[in-house]
């Protein structure tokens, strides 16, 4: 990784400090190995996103030189080539662009597509500054994206306010998430900075038939570069930040002749926190990281097209401390024996603190992510058939210190080395070791489509076959310690009892007693999933061919299989001073702790048929709407933190008999959805107006939820019925030439209907949605100051808005103690775009700032350590950066 941080500025470097000349030089060689020009020119790209303009007439190319065999071409002097101008991109105009997007697997314009979407082209994600999908949230109204507690690169995404609570490898996202066709089954390591994308594409709502599974919420379509045979082309961009960022993208396009071509891109990047460690170890926030892709694409014949790509990322990060906020006033089961030394060892503000310090010292984590695709395209006269494979690796290694921040060993919850007499009792006579636990995950998929259209495309089809497996887990050993805390004195009597009477009187007056706990554990996955989709529209001649019918349907298989070891075991343990003397088991009675799981297995198998039906009707030549009914299922499961193999465990910790336990599981979810949408363009396409208002019955919600008392027991079940209600509309206006003007605005209406408890009573108060805000929006402006011959002057600016979350309740006494404020963050670029270097290159530069009102905003909160009744994790403060990126095309 240090030998890319250093290759990578040196390669832009000498690519940027190249004399014009030289440029020249490069150009001319380069035109000499191009292939020679096809017949059928390839289409020009698209205009960029929130751009517009009116076509201009290209010029007529210039005669590349003949090539014959390895004799390198030299004009003659006599009569020169004339230089080849640098292709400028068209003025703008009092039009907006049009988009191209593939949320129906297959091309059509964001406007031609009935559902309600968002789509980011490379230009628009350069201008929002989103680098991955952690940046996507705030750009997305009703969109909310969060990290998890214990690993900040594992996201939490919810559409509409569906989504989830907990991440486990035993538990699907309700969003789905997928690269180049390809779905990605976990939300672990989510949040990776990517190499060179093209496109994403946000679809709101259920994805039932053409995504399947688990896209109750949505879908997000993850869009990357195909290399292009017809021409060499390269380019590079360096950011350099507020925190030490630094991040340097570059990608080449090499044509190996006219029907083969090879793309490599690569990413480095590496940044500081903005929260100072002064205990032990790494700065929280720290990250640094390596990517890249490489592709081949090979067109064999006018009808045959061979795609592959090899991607891998490999992160290197610090997780963030937890800040308090809230005094512990709740009850907190055993943590009250030591919730006052917790206090006292904690540190608490209301406003985001500049350094934390960590007791044990704090550990890096790591994610490493591959994957293979193969796509196969053969085009059948109308129709096209399609092949995607796909194989993908993860490994994320997650190290979580949730200390109360003033760097006291005393308390610790951590997962690092510890040496106490109970660590030596519960690891045969050694200290139980730094044990960093990691969640890994190998898939496999496989899907075959077919695709077309008849009858003058009045008739467009789709079918599929659908074919995933994948094996993984999550290992936490060997025995190493979780959690440790000095026992207040007042509370000490009580835990001294456990002890022998001459013992007890010898210590009770002089020992220092300590309570501590060891985890050991070893959660396992393997789980295939089958299906069959098929898609039909049909334009049929009434109404002068303005209404389009579509019905769609898909059947699924999931199998599911977990299995669980899990030792937990908790100690008292007497210390003199600083000497550990002597511990004693707390037996699981009194401790209320989990069940021990020994090779507990569990399996399950679950079918569903997920119909969909839209009706579109095109006004004009320029508007459409459409109603439509979406379904979609997300995947039953198991619970790996449930403390309790199954009903026969009776009563849990809380002292309630829940009936069920780990090897029950649970059942999938249904949503069923309407939506009603318009999307239109008026004054010449200088206006457009969409929007999309829906209705959603969500049945056999799956709710989880902590067991009171405890850091991370919880239970999982089918208990909850829902309806969730909003509308989305979005605007962008060209009042003026080389201005943009817009909007995007979601609101949400989410209720919990029910939630039967284990008494019978519906409790459905204590569930709401916890990421559904109300409001959500962003509001930006695009001006392109100044149009020169060597270049333009262009200014970009955005607020996005994410509404109040109500977060957990579960009980009266914690309801707010998770809740986020609404925040507004302003974001704003300028950029000098277009500068000639060579013939062929191009400079931009671009001066950005993000949240510059520097807002104090929160990313998540959680209510149940034992020094907090609240904690959070903030987002990121104000920063400002460069941009300087080179094009060679």
């Amino acid at each position: 990784m240090k030998l890319a941080r250093l290759a990578l500025p040196a390669a832009l470097a000498m690519v940027l400090h190249t004399p014009v000349s030289a440029q020249d030089e490069l150009d001319f060689l380069l035109q000499a190995d191009e292939p020679p020009a096809q017949a059928s020119p390839s289409p020009s790209p698209p205009p960029p996103a929130e751009r517009g303009g009116d076509a201009q007439p290209e010029p007529e190319p210039a005669q590349e030189p003949a090539v014959y065999d390895t004799v390198i071409p030299v004009p003659e002097p006599a009569s020169p080539e004339p230089p080849r101008e640098v292709a400028r991109k068209p003025e703008r105009g009092r039009q907006l662009e049009e988009i191209i997007v593939t949320a129906q697997k297959r091309e059509s314009t964001l406007q031609d597509t009935p559902i309600s979407m968002e789509a980011f082209g490379a230009e628009k994600l350069e201008l929002r500054g989103i680098g991955g999908l952690e940046d996507l949230g705030s750009n997305v109204p009703s969109m909310v994206i969060e990290p998890f507690p214990l690993s900040n690169t594992t996201l939490r995404i919810s559409i509409r306010g569906i989504g989830v609570t907990d991440s486990q490898v035993t538990q699907d996202p309700a969003v789905g998430i997928y690269i180049d066709g390809v779905y990605l089954a976990r939300s672990v390591g989510l949040a990776l900075d990517l190499a060179d994308i093209e496109r994403m594409e946000v679809l709101r709502g259920p994805q039932g038939v053409l995504y399947g599974r688990n896209s109750t919420g949505g879908a997000i379509n993850l869009i990357t570069r195909r290399p292009d045979p017809s021409a060499f082309s390269m380019n590079h961009k360096l950011t350099i930040g507020e925190r030490n960022l630094w991040v340097g993208k570059s990608a080449f396009n090499l044509p190996l002749n006219d029907e083969l071509a090879v793309k490599l891109a690569l990413l480095a990047r590496r940044s500081d926190g903005f929260v100072e460690n002064t205990g032990e170890g790494r700065d929280f926030g720290d990250r640094s990281a390596l990517g890249g892709r490489f592709d081949v694409r090979w067109l064999p014949s006018d009808t045959l097209s061979v795609d592959y790509g090899y991607d891998f990322t490999d992160l290197e990060y610090v997780n963030y401390m937890f800040q308090a906020i809230l005094r512990p006033e709740t009850n907190h089961g055993l943590a009250e024996a030591f919730k006052p030394y917790a206090e006292a060892n904690t540190v608490y503000s209301h406003r985001r603190l500049h350094s934390l310090a960590s007791g044990a010292p704090m550990e890096a984590s790591d994610a490493e992510v591959s994957g293979h695709t193969l796509t196969l395209t053969q085009q059948l006269g109308s129709a096209e058939l399609k092949y995607i494979g796909a194989y993908r690796r993860l490994e994320d290694s997650q190290y979580p210190d949730l200390s109360g921040g003033k760097g006291d060993t005393g308390y610790r919850v951590d997962t690092n080395a510890y040496d106490s007499a109970a660590a030596r009792m519960i690891n045969n006579g050694v200290p139980t070791p730094l044990v960093i636990p990691t969640t890994f995950q190998d898939q496999w998929s496989h899907e075959l489509q077919i695709s077309g259209s008849a009858w003058d495309d009045r008739i467009n089809y789709i079918a599929g076959l659908y074919y995933f497996t994948e094996e993984g887990g999550e290992d936490g050993g060997p025995v190493h310690h979780i959690q440790s805390a000095t026992i207040d004195p007042q509370q000490s009597d009580p835990l001294l009892s456990l002890l022998p009477p001459f013992v007890r009187a010898q210590l009770q007056d002089n020992a220092l007693p300590r309570l501590s706990a060891y985890w050991d554990y070893l959660f396992g996955i393997e789980n295939k999933a089958y299906a069959a989709y098929g898609q039909f529209s049909l334009r049929p001649d009434w109404f002068d061919s303005r209404l389009n019918l579509t019905v769609g349907l898909r059947a699924s298989r999931d199998e599911r299989y977990a299995i669980k070891d899990f030792i937990q075991s908790q100690f008292v343990e007497v210390r003199l001073a600083d000497a550990s003397l002597f511990a004693v088991p707390i037996p699981g009675s009194v401790a209320g702790t989990s069940d021990d799981f020994v090779g507990v297995e569990a399996s399950s198998t679950y079918d569903d048929f997920s119909p969909s039906a839209n009706l579109q009707f095109d006004i004009t030549d320029m508007a459409t709407t459409y109603l439509s009914y979406a379904t979609a299922y997300k995947s039953g499961g198991f619970n790996t933190r449930d403390p309790q193999v199954s009903g026969e465990s009776g009563r849990a910790s809380d002292g309630t008999d829940y009936g069920f336990g780990f090897v029950e599981g649970f059942k999938p979810e249904q949503v069923r959805s309407w939506e009603l949408g318009l999307k239109s363009e008026w004054l010449q396409r200088a206006l457009r107006l969409n929007g999309a208002a829906f209705y959603s019955d969500y049945t056999d919600m799956q709710t989880n939820f902590l067991i009171a008392g405890t850091i991370s027991d919880t239970k999982s079940r089918n208990a909850g019925k829902a309806r969730i209600t909003g509308f989305e509309l979005e605007g962008a206006f060209v009042p003026a030439v080389n201005l943009v003007l817009g909007f995007q605005y979601a609101y949400l209406d989410a209720e919990v209907l029910e939630v039967i408890d284990v008494d019978g009573n519906n409790v459905a108060h204590l569930y709401p949605f916890i990421a559904a805000p109300p409001h959500s929006g962003v509001l930006f402006a695009d001006w392109t100051v100044a149009d020169f011959d060597w270049g333009n002057l262009r200014a970009y600016a955005s607020w996005n808005y994410v509404g109040d979350r109500t977060g957990f309740v579960i009980t009266e006494e914690r309801r707010g103690l998770t809740e986020i404020d609404g925040y507004g963050l302003l974001n704003a670029r300028v950029m000098l775009n277009g500068l000639r270097m060579g013939n062929r290159g191009t400079l931009d530069l671009a001066l950005w700032g993000k949240n510059l009102l520097d807002e104090e905003y929160e990313l998540t909160a959680i209510d149940n350590l034992p020094q907090a009744d609240r904690a959070v994790i903030w987002g990121e403060p104000r920063a400002i950066g460069f941009d300087l990126i080179y094009r060679y095309e």
